[in-house]
């Protein structure tokens, strides 16, 4: 029980970490140098902890949803800060 609340946080941390990477990616053509940057960097920290918790490589499709869901999140609130902005000018 307590693996899988400790695997849940991991989780959520990866979504947490990279919503506002996801956001600031927005800022960016879409594979350019930037675009790259935000979307790989939280990548070794979120595998660092992996390992430090003890969770196998088995775990990784987990951990790396979490950080899609994150990078998804962050650039939809982007867009949606972008049009809301706009509209009210």
């Amino acid at each position: 029980m307590l693996n899988l609340l400790v695997l849940l946080g991991l989780i959520i941390f990866a979504i947490t970490i990279n919503l506002p990477l996801g956001y600031l990616r927005q800022n960016y053509q879409k594979f350019s140098f930037g675009w790259y940057f935000y979307v790989h960097i939280s990548i070794p920290l979120i595998i660092f902890l992996r390992i430090k918790l003890g969770f196998s490589w088995r775990f990784i499709p987990l951990t790396l949803l979490g950080a899609m869901a994150g990078q998804i999140l962050g650039g939809m609130i982007h867009k949606r800060r972008k049009y809301h902005g706009s509209e009210k000018k």
